[in-house]
């Protein structure tokens, strides 16, 4: 055990976990898949995300529709049918002298009248609610837009994580695989000694059950290795490969805690959205007050009828109107009170929600800024501890051999040296994930900040194609 190499990404340990510069990477490493094109499949695959741009996709169609107050609406209506007519006049005046019978005249017959019209109107003033509603649709794309931001950040740190944890139960499963083989030689040796009177039944016996743990163990560690391989899959959308290690991205997180703050605040895509809303909220105030303003509007209708309903006399008539309306509402029943004053509540509440995404955006950045800290530190204590507890078992080791030591105190310090490269793997995990979540904490975890090799989603192609759309049911992707 004693003449193994320090790290645990070279020798046996091929598969490897993300470490800074302090630990070296082999050529066939190099070659495998990196975290940069495991960012770049999620970016493009996973379902999640997917399902958010479709969302926004979703809201800027409420552009066009708010336009649509703009535009006139034009309605072409048909008529046809038969009619069976009779009726009955009694004649009165004219020819008849006073005091005669009355003239009753009969008409009866069956025609078939038809006719085609059109009517187009178009508003010319409705308390500025076309224009408000303009606005409050664009400013729900503009939120739309930061809420996915906020999903790319979150799918990017998860396909980290699972990226880094698939890393870290790889090499663990490596070591303690390794540790079942070094117990399997130790008791071995063991048992040799036994045959010879050099040691106890106890020592059999202690070495036995050191290696049953070593085996239960291994089952632990290949059980979390498959269920990150799982959570890969899931997050990634492929399988894993060769896995390389990662760096961290510290370069890319502003230098000091207060800028890290700073950035968060004026630039989260929480905050971005929260603030959108704010803009929602407040032009739907306006909305519900445009319904106290008068309305005016412009109608016009044009009518073309051949053998008129109820009349058998008339062969055909044509009509041709352009008229204008004034409506002023007075009292509605008190519901549209009602709605401004809801929607200035709901005006106050998106503020709150608006302070209270700076708080968690700040108290997520100052955390992620310690447990950066923290994990750093802990890198340098763990490469301490290894390099401390292999010194230490070559000494146990040396000590038994002249009867000093034990067989259970080379046991413990074989374990022990187990656990600090445990720790180690673990540490420089937690160094590599901390340092992207800061960068999502901050708000730039972005494949443009990472320099992802990957087609960048944007967001304002579909809503160029579709915001001046006037007709059309086939959406731009051509369904």
């Amino acid at each position: 055990m004693s003449r193994r190499p320090r790290s645990i990404w070279v020798g046996g340990f091929a598969a490897g976990v993300a470490v800074c510069a302090l630990l070296p990477l082999t050529a066939s490493l190099a070659r495998g898949e990196t975290v940069e094109s495991a960012l770049a499949q999620a970016y493009q695959n996973n379902p999640t995300l997917n399902s958010q741009r479709a969302a926004v996709r979703v809201t800027d169609e409420g552009v066009p529709q708010a336009l649509s107050g703009y535009r006139p609406r034009i309605t072409v209506t048909a008529t046809g049918g038969e009619q069976s007519l009779s009726s009955t006049s009694k004649v009165v005046g004219g020819t008849v002298p006073p005091g005669s019978p009355a003239t009753y005249f009969t008409q009866s017959g069956y025609n078939a009248p038809y006719g085609a019209g059109a009517t187009i109107s178009q508003t010319l003033f409705n308390g500025f609610q076309t224009a408000n509603r303009t606005r409050q649709a664009e400013s729900a794309v503009r939120a739309a837009r930061a809420t996915l931001r906020l999903a790319e950040q979150t799918v990017l740190l998860n396909a980290v994580t699972a990226y880094m944890n698939l890393l870290r139960d790889t090499a663990i499963l490596d070591l303690q695989r390794r540790n079942v083989e070094v117990l399997q030689e130790q008791l071995r040796q063991v048992r040799d000694r036994f045959n010879v009177g050099e040691v106890t039944r106890t020592d059999v016996a202690q070495s036995e059950s050191r290696l049953a743990a070593g085996r239960s163990q291994v089952l632990t560690a290949e059980a979390n290795y498959k269920a990150s391989g799982a959570t890969y899959r899931q997050v990634i959308g492929s399988n894993a490969g060769k896995l390389t290690p990662g760096t961290p991205v510290d370069r890319f997180s502003p230098p000091n805690l207060p800028g890290a703050v700073g950035s968060a605040s004026a630039g989260h895509p929480a905050v971005t959205t929260a603030e959108h809303n704010v803009d929602v909220a407040q032009l739907q105030v306006k909305v519900a007050e445009g319904a106290l303003y008068p309305t005016v509007s412009v109608q016009g209708n044009v009518q073309k009828n051949y053998m008129a309903v109820g009349n058998l006399n008339t062969i055909e008539s044509y009509n041709a109107s352009v008229l204008g309306t004034l409506s002023m509402p007075l009292y509605q029943g008190g519901a549209e009170y009602s709605a401004i004053r809801q929607a200035k509540e709901t005006l106050g509440q998106k503020r709150l929600d608006l302070d209270t995404a700076r708080d968690q955006v700040r108290q997520t950045v100052v955390q992620s800024w310690g447990q950066l800290d923290a994990a750093k530190s802990n890198i340098d204590a763990t490469t301490a501890q290894v390099q401390a507890a292999e010194i230490a078992l070559n000494g146990v080791r040396e000590e038994a051999r002249v009867g000093q030591r034990t067989t259970l105190d080379v046991l413990n310090a074989q374990q022990e040296l187990v656990n600090a490269r445990v720790a180690l793997v673990t540490a420089q995990r937690d160094r590599v994930v901390a340092s992207y979540t800061l960068l999502a904490a901050v708000g730039r975890l972005a494949p443009e900040v990472l320099g992802l090799h990957v087609a960048v989603y944007n967001a304002t192609v579909h809503y160029e194609q579709v915001r001046d759309n006037w007709a059309g049911v086939r959406t731009p992707d051509g369904r």
